[in-house]
């Protein structure tokens, strides 16, 4: 049976006028399930607020619109609240505990993608509630609680039963809510439309790349992400990822074509990629894209922290550096011909711009 690879939409999992929380199922993205990936959305509206959980899956967060502020709490340190805004990626190790918060008028969007390896269920993220009608206080006991906590049976109960919202709820206008402190952010969150670019082809396009380098903490989720903007009609190298690690995208703005060629030299996918698609390439399978005129823009994770790209086109192409009689030999062309091939894209690397 042929692997599915082509692109879904998420679906709404829960929420209720304060947001909504979305996932990708392995059922229809069967790459989740066999490369053990995760992929979730969470969307709140004005005074939407995600209650505090934590999750059995290592994750990156990368906000795709609105602002807003997180707790993030790491296992045994302090709260650390944060503002965050568009373009946000943060790091979320196993044991982290957080909530998330929109007090503006415009929806906060955050993706959510990481490792489920270890998880409940492959390809899918499972989390813990503390507080809510699914939160872990409903689960014990009013006894367990009060000696837990050392609190009365009033108080008990009210732990247990007032909070009846279930993972997003709405709070009233006048609810105070933690401000960020700007000294929270160094180390734990890098925005990836205003970091310095990795690489940028002019009229083709432009990476970021988040690593141990410029966000620590990823090193510790075990993942690596970028974020790739492709000018409108340029080109990304085909390319593949040769330390055997999975490549996740998630498709943040813009529209194109993507082509994955897998073994034997097949063609496995072949398709149209716009805003809210998700799609896996295998391990080894060479994947290329093509931006429409309005341009592509994608963020994706890799299950390594440092990944190392082959690119087989371009100027640091895989081509370059083998000997130009075996690649007479291996294309069965003559020499002219070998000599014409390695004369184009000497000077473009990773992103070709539109053909003049």
């Amino acid at each position: 049976m042929e692997l599915d690879l082509s692109p879904k939409l998420a679906k709404k999992v829960y929420g209720d006028d304060g947001g909504g929380y979305y996932a990708w199922c392995p059922t229809e993205l069967p790459m989740l399930r066999q490369g053990n990936i995760g992929a979730a959305k969470l969307a709140l509206q004005k005074n939407g607020f995600a209650l505090p959980r934590y999750s059995d899956s290592s994750k990156v967060a990368y906000v795709l619109q609105g602002a807003g502020v997180a707790g993030i709490i790491l296992p045994e340190s302090e709260e650390k609240v944060i503002a965050i805004k568009k373009g946000d990626a943060i790091a979320l190790p196993f044991g982290v505990i957080t909530w998330w918060y929109n007090k503006d008028d415009t929806e906060l969007e955050v993706l959510f993608m990481g490792d489920t390896s270890k998880g409940h269920k492959a390809g899918q993220f499972t989390d813990f509630f503390l507080t809510g009608a699914n939160g872990i206080f409903t689960g014990f006991t009013i006894d367990f609680v009060k000696r837990a906590w050392d609190v009365d049976d009033d108080t008990a109960k009210a732990l247990i039963g007032n909070q009846q919202g279930k993972g997003i709820v709405k709070l009233d206008a006048n609810v105070k809510m933690p401000e960020p402190k700007p000294d929270h952010r160094k180390g734990m969150a890098l925005n990836c439309e205003e970091a310095p670019l990795d690489t940028d082809i002019k009229n083709a396009g432009n990476v970021v790349l988040l690593n141990t380098k410029n966000l620590p903490l990823v090193g510790q989720v075990g993942l690596g992400a970028d974020l790739v903007r492709l000018e409108g009609n340029a080109m990304c190298s085909p390319g593949f990822s040769c330390d055997s690690a999975l490549q996740v995208t998630y498709i943040v703005k813009g529209s194109g074509r993507l082509q994955v060629v897998g073994v034997d030299g097949k063609r496995v996918l072949e398709t149209i990629v716009k805003p809210g698609n998700l799609l896996i390439v295998p391990r080894f399978f060479v994947v290329s894209k093509i931006a429409d005129p309005d341009g592509l823009s994608w963020f994706s994770i890799i299950t390594t922290p440092n990944p190392v790209y082959t690119h087989l086109a371009g100027s640091i192409g895989a081509w370059k550096a083998i000997s130009p009689e075996v690649l007479q030999a291996a294309f069965k062309v003559p020499a002219e011909t070998e000599k014409l091939f390695r004369s184009k894209r000497t000077n473009d690397a990773i992103f070709f711009p539109p053909p003049k």
